[in-house]
């Protein structure tokens, strides 16, 4: 079980006192490159990829905190090639999965659940890929840094209260970066409805969606840790922590709501597993909340009180 964040900042403190060779990686990133729609191509080319955003994702130490093997943050990420553009000019989509172990059960939890239409990138086989956080080198290096510290954020935000916020600002300043980068997802106005790494990192970092990083803490710490051992309280921490996206929707801070499209996204089929056995009144609460913050979704959710549970 992945320590607590408050131990991981006492390692930290005492970071200077030990060898830097006390650092060990904080990803165990699983990575896998799909390339089935572009034909006639060197297929190797894409075994090598896959193994160079592997060794990326998970050689680079991207914090100074000290992790263990065992505290390591799982992840995915799927990169899905639908053309090749020139000889190492790629277009595709790149989806990114984010796992948090639930305390004392052997249930890991999906914090993060995203899918990034916007990814157009060079790859050029045995050149190094290299990060320097000043400056944007190249796409799919930007791309890459920026997710790690996107899951890095999200994964620090679930174990104390906005405790992701160095690693959100990390993000931004890649983003910051690549302003004047030619490829899509950078900027405002690309893609459709906000939807881009734009403003998914705007949202995060904006007082006014500040309710919906306080419920990644709320939710986990407070509701999923505590299932195993008191489920009818954790259950009702629950239902208090969507009132706090509840309170962000109904300010509706922006025409789009991304940063809560993105967590209700990652969430809806969890809750109504979580709520299949509630009473009644808890289920007739919780679907109150969920259908109002999470249209698109209400059929679904619909399910929680059609169950004959209790």
């Amino acid at each position: 079980m992945k320590l607590s964040y408050n131990i991981k900042i006492l390692s930290a403190a005492i970071l200077f006192m030990v060898p830097v060779t006390t650092l060990t990686q904080e990803l165990n990133c699983n990575v896998q490159v799909s390339a089935q729609k572009i034909q006639g191509s060197n297929r190797q080319v894409f075994e090598n990829m896959q193994r160079d955003i592997y060794d990326f994702m998970n050689n680079m130490v991207w914090t100074n905190h000290v992790f263990s093997y065992s505290e390591r943050i799982d992840c995915n990420i799927l990169i899905n090639l639908t053309d090749q553009i020139s000889a190492d000019e790629f277009n595709g989509t790149i989806t990114i999965q984010l796992r948090r172990p639930v305390y004392n059960t052997t249930y890991n939890t999906t914090l993060l659940y995203f899918i990034d239409n916007n990814f157009r990138f060079r790859y050029v086989e045995f050149q190094p890929l290299e990060f320097d956080p000043t400056t944007h080198r190249s796409s799919l290096v930007s791309v890459l840094a920026y997710y790690a510290y996107i899951i890095l954020g999200f994964d620090y935000d679930s174990f104390a209260p906005e405790a992701g916020t160095e690693f959100f600002q990390m993000a931004e300043k890649i983003v910051t970066n690549a302003q004047n980068a030619p490829e899509a997802g950078w900027k405002p106005y690309d893609g459709s409805r906000n939807r881009n790494r734009y403003w998914l990192i705007k949202n995060i970092l904006d007082k006014e969606y500040e309710g919906v990083r306080q419920f990644i803490y709320e939710y986990n710490r407070n509701g999923l840790d505590r299932m195993e051992s008191r489920i009818s309280e954790a259950r009702n921490s629950v239902v208090e922590s969507l009132r706090l996206i509840q309170e962000v929707y109904r300010k509706r801070p922006d025409p789009f709501m991304y940063l809560v499209q993105v967590v209700m996204e990652s969430k809806s089929d969890e809750f109504i597993n979580i709520f299949a056995e509630a009473f009644p009144e808890e289920k007739s609460r919780v679907v109150q909340i969920l259908t109002e913050i999470d249209p698109s979704n209400k059929s679904k959710y619909e399910k929680i009180t059609a169950s004959n549970h209790p």
